[in-house]
C-alpha cells in the first residue's frame, strides 16, 4: 500500500462496518450537535465523512471505475466507450428511461450526501473548535458538497437541495422541488468561491484532499457548463498565477504504477489500494480474460471511430489497445476482433498492473492542470467568437507533450473549426478520467450528432437525452413538487 498521508486512513473505521451489510456505518447526521464537534479529531471525522461518497468504492463510491461509476457511464454515451450489455449498452444507445436503475441510481444514491454536508457545515460553523481548524474544515465540506452537486447537476440538471431548516426537522414531511437552473448554479458557485478562499494552497494540501487549485478547477467546469467564458479565463489565470501546477513530460507515465504523490500536474486524484478501501478496477473492466499479464471481465470497449480520430504518432493513444496476442496464441485486432474488440479497441488508459488480482494501486486521476490550459484556450477563443494566437499557443502546449506538430492560427481562425478541434483535443487528452467529454459535447451542441454518427439507427439519441431521467420512485416521493426532466414523462 502506498505510504501517503491521505484521508482513506481515517475512513478505515467507517469501512469496517460499511462493508458488512449486517452493520451500519457511522451516521453523523444523528450525532448531538451540542457536543459534536468539540475537538480537532471531531472536525476531521466530519470532513472524512464528506470524502466518503467521492472515493472509488464499487458499492457506494461515485468515482468507482466500474459500471457503477460516473466516468464509466458518462463516457459510454460518447465515442470514447462502447458497451453491448448492461448499463453501458443503455448509455451507448442512449436508450435509458426512468426505470433504468443503472442510470437513475446516481441521483438516488448520492443526493442525500449533499444534505449530510449541509448539516456538517452548520454543526462545524456553530461549534467552539479552533477558528483556523473550523475555517479549513468548512472549506473542505463546502468543496465536497459543491463537487457532488456539480456532478449530479451535470448529469440530471437542477436537483433538490434541502434547506437547513428542513433538515433540522426530519419528522416533518416536506416534499421539495428541484432548484431553478440559476439557483442551482449559484449554490454550487458560492460553495466553490468560499472553498477557494480557505482551502490549503496546492503546495500545502495533502495528496488526495482538496486544495484552492482544485476548487477553482471545479469553478472552471461549472463556468464551461454555463459558457461563462470570461469567468473560465479568470479562474484559469488564478490557477496559473499560483505558480505551482505544471505539465509533466511523460503523459503515459502518469497512468503507471509509479506513485504520483509529487506530480504537479494532478489537481485531484483518489488514491487506490489493494485493500479495497478505495479501489481502481479499471483493468478488470476493460481487459478480456485471455489478455497477457492478467485478464479481466471485458465489460467495455472503445470505438474505432474514436481510435481513428487520433493522429498516428499521438502518445495519448498508447494504452488504447488496437492489437494484442492473447494467452491462446491468437492475435486480436480490427480484422480479427472476435467478441472482445468488435466495437473498438481496449480502452486501457492505465498500465496493466502485473501485481494486481482484481484491483490495482494505480490512483484514479480525476483532474489535471492540462484541463486548465485547454479550458483557457476554449474560453479565449469563444468569448469574442474569434480564435487568436494565445488560444492556439495554449493548445500547442498540450499537443507538444503528446508528440504532435503544432497547429496554426490560419487553419483555425474560424470559431466552428476551432471548436471542432478543441473538442477532439479534449477527448484525446482526458479519455477515461472523469467522464467530462459528454458535457463537452453537450456544450458545443454535438452530443446527438456524435451518437448518431457512431451508432446510426440503433441510437435513440435525441436532444432531451442530454439529461438523464430521474427514477419513478423519486418523482412519486416528491408528491408533485419534484418534476421529471422533459421527454421522460
Amino acid at each position: 500500500m502506498k505510504n501517503v498521508n491521505f484521508y482513506l486512513i481515517g475512513l478505515f473505521v467507517l469501512l469496517t462496518v460499511a462493508c458488512n451489510p449486517d452493520l451500519e456505518s457511522i451516521n453523523y447526521d444523528e450525532i448531538n450537535p451540542a457536543i459534536f464537534p468539540a475537538s480537532e479529531a471531531d472536525v476531521e471525522a466530519l470532513v472524512v465523512a464528506a470524502y466518503y461518497p467521492l472515493r472509488g468504492s464499487w458499492w457506494d463510491g461515485i468515482h468507482t471505475t466500474s459500471e457503477r461509476g460516473i466516468m464509466f457511464v458518462n463516457e459510454s454515451t460518447t465515442e470514447i466507450l462502447q458497451g453491448n450489455f448492461g448499463v453501458q449498452q443503455l448509455a451507448t444507445l442512449t436508450s435509458y428511461v426512468p426505470s433504468s436503475e443503472g442510470i437513475t441510481r446516481f441521483y438516488d444514491d448520492f443526493y442525500n450526501r449533499i444534505s449530510s454536508n449541509t448539516l456538517s457545515i452548520d454543526r462545524l460553523e456553530n461549534s467552539s473548535v479552533n477558528e483556523n481548524i473550523k475555517k479549513v474544515g468548512v472549506a473542505e465540506l463546502k468543496c465536497a458538497r459543491a463537487f457532488l452537486s456539480y456532478e449530479l447537476f451535470d448529469m440530471f440538471g437542477p436537483i433538490v437541495v434541502a434547506p437547513l431548516e428542513v433538515l433540522q426537522n426530519p419528522l416533518v414531511e416536506t416534499p421539495l422541488a428541484r432548484l431553478s437552473h440559476d439557483d442551482m448554479v449559484n449554490f454550487i458557485e458560492q460553495d466553490l468561491l468560499d472553498a477557494a478562499e480557505d482551502l490549503p494552497a496546492p503546495a500545502d494540501a495533502v495528496y488526495g484532499r482538496f486544495s484552492q487549485g482544485f476548487a477553482r478547477m471545479l469553478l472552471i467546469r461549472l463556468y464551461l457548463h454555463e459558457k461563462r467564458w470570461t469567468d473560465v479565463e479568470a479562474q484559469a489565470n488564478a490557477i496559473m498565477d499560483m505558480n505551482y501546477y505544471e505539465l509533466v513530460d511523460d503523459y503515459v507515465d502518469m497512468f503507471s504504477t509509479k506513485s504520483q504523490v509529487d506530480n504537479k500536474e494532478i489537481m485531484f486524484a483518489i488514491p487506490a489500494d489493494y485493500a479495497a478501501t478505495s479501489e481502481n478496477q479499471w483493468q478488470q473492466m476493460v481487459l478480456p480474460s485471455n489478455y497477457p499479464d492478467g485478464g479481466g471481465w471485458a465489460t467495455i470497449q472503445s470505438s474505432w471511430m474514436f481510435y481513428d480520430s487520433f493522429e498516428p504518432n499521438d502518445v495519448r493513444k498508447t494504452n488504447l489497445i488496437a492489437e494484442f496476442t492473447g494467452t491462446d496464441g491468437i492475435t486480436y485486432n480490427r480484422s480479427n476482433p472476435a467478441n472482445i474488440m468488435q466495437m473498438g479497441p481496449l480502452p486501457l488508459k492505465i498500465e496493466n498492473d502485473p501485481n494486481r488480482t482484481t484491483l490495482t494501486t494505480i490512483d484514479i486521476i480525476l483532474y489535471r492542470y492540462a484541463d486548465v490550459i485547454l479550458s483557457k484556450a476554449e474560453a479565449i477563443a469563444n468569448k469574442n467568437n474569434t480564435p487568436n494566437q494565445e488560444a492556439i499557443d495554449l493548445v500547442n502546449e498540450i499537443r507538444e507533450r503528446a508528440g504532435l506538430d503544432p497547429i496554426l492560427l490560419a487553419d483555425y481562425s474560424d470559431i466552428d473549426v476551432f471548436n471542432e478541434m478543441i473538442l477532439k483535443e479534449r477527448s484525446h487528452e482526458y479519455w477515461c478520467e472523469n467522464g467530462q467529454y459528454r458535457s463537452d459535447l453537450i456544450r458545443h451542441g454535438k452530443f446527438v450528432e456524435h451518437a448518431l454518427e457512431l451508432n446510426g439507427t440503433s441510437s435513440q439519441a435525441e436532444p432531451y437525452k442530454e439529461l438523464y431521467p430521474f427514477s419513478l420512485g423519486k418523482i412519486a416521493e416528491g408528491k408533485g413538487a419534484f418534476l421529471q426532466n422533459p421527454g421522460y414523462n
